[in-house]
């Protein structure tokens, strides 16, 4: 099977922890990104989750606003129906 080259610039440091984890695995570097590679096809996308570890700001801003809605459900104007909703949204447009 032909090779090739694939060029990846990382941090010095996190290539020198992933160096030291495969060796303990008994992997070399070559090896462990090949069997990245070769899950991520077999998953059709990256074999893990990929997310981010807490919400921006305005994520946050809404979960907020949300926690203070279900606390003061009173301060807030609620409706019959989505559709009621709707309606007022179109007529103040």
């Amino acid at each position: 099977m032909a090779t090739t080259n694939i060029n990846v610039r990382v941090d010095a440091a996190l290539k020198q922890e992933a160096e030291t984890l495969f060796s303990d695995l008994g992997l070399n570097m070559s090896s462990a990104i090949n069997m990245f590679l070769r899950s991520a096809i077999n998953h059709d996308g990256i074999p893990f989750e990929v997310k981010r570890s807490t919400p921006n700001a305005e994520t946050r801003a809404a979960l907020d606003e949300y926690e203070e809605m279900k606390r003061n459900p009173c301060d807030y104007k609620r409706y019959q129906s989505f559709n009621d909703m709707v309606d007022e949204v179109l007529a103040d447009a």
